[in-house]
């Protein structure tokens, strides 16, 4: 029989701890039946813990790693082209860092050359989704979906892959999404815990009152049944998360996170992935990437985003550099924008955009591109950079060879990947 307690008796037992101080935390259980049948999972040993960094509002690829080797994209570009590495009529921190003689790194991705001259950051340009409707909330469905219409499976790709695959990982923190809510790559038959910071869960350093509230919610969630085992659930949540304290946490090497979500979220994966608590999967959303009006090339908007994404990297890449041979980090966005500037000195929806990996067994050092050209016959549609690379072959490949998952089928149905080389195989 399920013990109750009254509201009275609770707030008792939480003593002052105000409400607001409540963590911010749930678990994300489905409320519907996927429309996909799971063979039984696949049994395979854990593989790399996969952080995916979402740019959400459609990032400007063209001016992220930029095809400074081509004309064309100066001629289409003439305000809001980023100097070329050698052009001296620039100051060097507005120069493009080159990093192989044809594409090169905004100046504000300074911080990932370690990365990328350790060969543990990879480029994957021109790549993105069949989609052509240009709409940011049907681009990022159908691309955390895994799909190619909307007639699929309403399940995420990652909670696919989680369904489909046993490591015999029953950790209530196997797959994070870092926000207010769980994000919808994730969402599926696996529980998630939506987690928005882990001092949440230190009511603010009251010890005493976070040990009231978790005495008074065991409590609670006595006895039999759904939401009691929900709340369990929680509760064990809780108890793992009570061992880290973000306060105190020290970054390997002085690895500086930057202020604000990103670098908080960022920062917060480093210390779940050290504190071994059975991460397998975690996603995190960047915001503000909808740069129709003042983008800027050097300097401005798009560069203080830059700035933000690149110290981020660069901290969670030195943070983990003992960890990194099981970790694999992807950037993607729903797709680039248009290659000729507009009127407002913006960029309008495109089509193709990019992809960063970044990680201790990425193919990295190199731009991964099936390049399709920036002169007006070679563009799609209105004017767009083409997709040469589905992002689902990037993300197969991931699956299969860092994540041990070889049921593809399964975590993107109908579509059938192409191997670009873009990580390597093995533990």
């Amino acid at each position: 029989m399920a013990t109750t307690l009254s509201r009275r008796e609770f707030l008792e037992a939480l003593g002052t701890a105000p409400l607001a101080a409540l963590p911010a935390l749930h678990t994300a259980w489905p409320s519907w039946m996927p429309r996909l049948a799971f063979s039984p999972p696949h049994q395979a040993p854990r593989g790399d813990v996969l952080v995916v960094v979402f740019l959400r509002g459609a990032a400007d690829c063209l001016n992220v790693v930029v095809p400074h080797g081509e004309d064309a994209y100066y001629r289409h570009r003439p305000t809001l082209g980023l100097p070329r590495p050698d052009d001296r009529r620039s100051g060097q921190v507005q120069r493009v860092i080159d990093l192989d003689g044809f594409f090169g790194l905004h100046p504000a991705l300074q911080p990932l050359l370690p990365a990328w001259q350790s060969g543990q950051l990879a480029v994957v340009h021109a790549c993105g989704a069949p989609d052509e409707s240009r709409s940011h909330f049907q681009a990022m469905d159908l691309m955390e979906r895994g799909l190619t219409d909307l007639h699929g499976p309403a399940s995420g790709w990652i909670a696919r892959h989680l369904a489909s695959l046993d490591t015999g990982n029953t950790s209530p923190l196997r797959a994070v999404g870092l926000g207010e809510r769980v994000q919808h790559s994730l969402r599926g038959p696996v529980p998630v815990t939506a987690l928005r910071s882990i001092a949440d869960f230190h009511l603010g350093g009251d010890l005493k009152a976070a040990q009231a509230m978790q005495a008074a919610l065991a409590k609670l969630y006595q006895g039999e049944g759904e939401l009691q085992a929900l709340g369990r659930e929680t509760l064990h949540i809780l108890d793992t998360l009570a061992a880290l304290d973000p306060v105190t946490y020290r970054s390997h090497r002085e690895a500086r996170y930057p202020d604000g979500d990103l670098g908080l979220s960022l920062r917060q994966v480093a210390a779940l992935i050290k504190a071994d608590v059975g991460l397998e999967a975690a996603a995190i959303d960047v915001g503000g990437w909808d740069t129709h009006f003042a983008q800027g090339a050097s300097e401005g908007l798009m560069a203080g985003l830059l700035d933000d994404l690149g110290q981020g990297l660069g901290a969670f890449h030195a943070d983990l550099a003992d960890a990194l041979q099981g970790i694999t980090l992807v950037v993607m966005t729903e797709f680039g924008r248009r290659v000729y500037e507009n009127a407002s000195l913006g960029t309008d929806h495109g089509h193709a955009g990019l992809m960063f990996l970044l990680g201790g067994q990425v193919e990295g050092g190199r731009v991964h591109a099936d390049w399709p050209g920036l002169e007006p016959e070679q563009l799609f549609g209105p004017g767009d950079l083409a997709v040469t690379i589905d992002y689902r072959d990037v993300l197969a490949e991931v699956c299969l060879k860092r994540l041990h998952n070889p049921v593809l089928d399964q975590v993107f149905p109908d579509f059938t990947p192409k191997m670009r080389g873009v990580v390597r195989d093995g533990a």
